[in-house]
């Protein structure tokens, strides 16, 4: 087999650091498959006309970064490829507790918890006055799981879009939510179509599932419409996943028009959209969801952990009727079905107004910590919504988002780099996204902010090669 050769040119920065990019680059294109050896070091230093030292802090960084590993006496290998995966796309961490050490997390979107601690204890007493408790420890009785979907229904329509003749089902979660209908509305080999920056955690179960994701090029508002309309053309897709409002990463909002626009497209080339709007209920004002452009090749997500509270892991799907029976088995075979008493709280809080109260305090959370945002990072380039738990932030000229990251985290300040969100890693963009909410302290996420400004202020040049 011929050696692997980078061509270090197509990367800036330090040469140590585009050697560790080129091999990330090489295994998302398939140049470099899992298990492959690269090559001797040395040899590589001669061909690359690089000192050796240079290689192997090359080496060492893709190692860091989780694209290799090395045995001694054997040489250095391209991981499993389930674990390269995992390491291109963020390497996403599963533990979401709240930080209480010197770190500042910045990486996870967790909101605050606000009052619904409160609120909690007041329900649950509520409810322990009354009889018929054991209908939340056994499957749902029919009428209780027929008001969970009204609620749930009634809710959703407050933003715009009208849920009679369509079927509401409840999930653990919108992230169990969107694995069952691409579980639902795709098999293994399908070819679905993604904005160029989408939630990592939805390409990871595209994957799991064989999906094949193809990107969908953005500007400040998301898609394009024309280029849905050329990748609808090229991939034959018929399932577009997006995210209309406060997108993740980027918190592009689509306009109205805009939202007709990719309807208009979706509907002549008859492709069904998964449409994820977690945040919807955060903005003071929006323009109605975009199902409501198309309703009848839309399946809507919302949920309340990111408006109510964290841990209420309650999920709601609206879908036309026609895809009912395969949601719900996509429910029935994760999970069996979600917790009655979690979908019972949340129900109550929809009904009695609670619902609006916590998810006020969400947004004047949100307000907040944007507002110290935007002044700590005063002159920094960020894209940015008042209303959400996230920001965007551009990096200066010189700076690469794998290296912004890395350089963060010496500073004791996790968050994500945008090749995390890429559809395709090859192609990042120099940014980073930052969380607000996941901290407790307001003066923890100010401390974060003043470290990551001063890592700003530094020529990244600099920066890059501090180990």
């Amino acid at each position: 087999m011929a050696m692997w050769i980078p061509d270090l040119s197509r990367f800036s920065g330090p040469a140590y650091t585009a050697l560790a990019e080129a091999i990330g680059t090489a295994i998302s294109a398939g140049d470099l498959s899992a298990g492959e050896r690269l090559p001797p070091q040395r040899d590589l230093a001669w061909r690359l006309g690089l000192s050796l030292s240079t290689v192997t802090r090359g080496y060492g960084e893709a190692v860091r970064r989780g694209f290799l590993e090395g045995s001694v006496g054997r040489g250095t290998y391209v991981r499993d490829a389930k674990a390269v995966t995992a390491a291109a796309s963020g390497a996403w961490n599963a533990g979401l507790a709240r930080p209480a050490g010197d770190a500042i997390d910045f990486a996870n979107n967790l909101p605050p918890l606000g009052g619904a601690e409160r609120q909690l204890a007041e329900t649950l007493c509520a409810i322990s006055g009354e009889q018929g408790l054991g209908a939340f420890l056994d499957h749902w009785p029919g009428r209780t799981a027929e008001r969970h979907a009204e609620a749930a229904g009634a809710w959703i329509e407050t933003l715009g879009f009208p849920h009679q003749g369509r079927s509401i089902v409840l999930t653990n979660g919108s992230q169990q939510g969107l694995f069952v209908a691409l579980l639902a509305l795709a098999r293994p080999g399908d070819a679905i179509l993604a904005e160029a920056l989408s939630y990592a955690p939805v390409l990871a179960a595209a994957e799991r599932l064989g999906l094949r994701v193809f990107p969908v090029a953005m500007d400040r508002e998301g898609l394009l419409p024309q280029s849905l309309d050329e990748q609808c053309r090229a991939t034959a897709a018929r399932l577009l996943y997006t995210m209309p409002t406060l997108h993740t990463p980027t918190t592009a909002t689509m306009s109205e028009a805009r939202r007709r626009a990719v309807a208009e497209v979706a509907e002549r080339h008859g492709i069904d959209i998964l449409e994820d709007d977690v945040f919807g209920f955060l903005p003071r004002s929006r323009p109605a969801p975009l199902g409501a452009c198309l309703p009848d090749q839309t399946i809507y997500v919302a949920s309340t952990s990111k408006s109510l509270a964290p841990g209420l892991r309650v999920g709601y799907l609206s879908a036309p009727m026609r895809h009912e029976r395969a949601l719900r088995a996509g429910v029935a075979l994760s999970s069996w079905m979600p917790p009655p008493l979690m979908a019972e709280i949340a129900t109550r809080w929809i009904e009695d107004g609670t619902a609006e109260r916590l998810n006020e305090e969400k947004r004047q959370a949100a307000e907040a910590r944007q507002a110290l945002a935007r002044e700590t990072l005063k002159g920094s380039r960020l894209a940015a919504d008042l209303a959400g738990f996230h920001l965007w932030l551009h990096l200066p000229e010189g700076w690469r988002p794998d290296a912004f990251e890395a350089a963060a985290q010496r500073e004791g300040v996790a968050l994500r780099s945008a090749r995390s969100f890429c559809v395709d890693p090859a192609v990042a963009p120099a940014a980073v996204r930052l969380c607000l909410s996941h901290e407790a302290s307001h003066s923890r996420v100010e401390d974060g902010l003043w470290r990551l400004k001063r890592l700003l202020d530094e020529r990244p040049g600099e920066a890059a090669f501090i180990v």
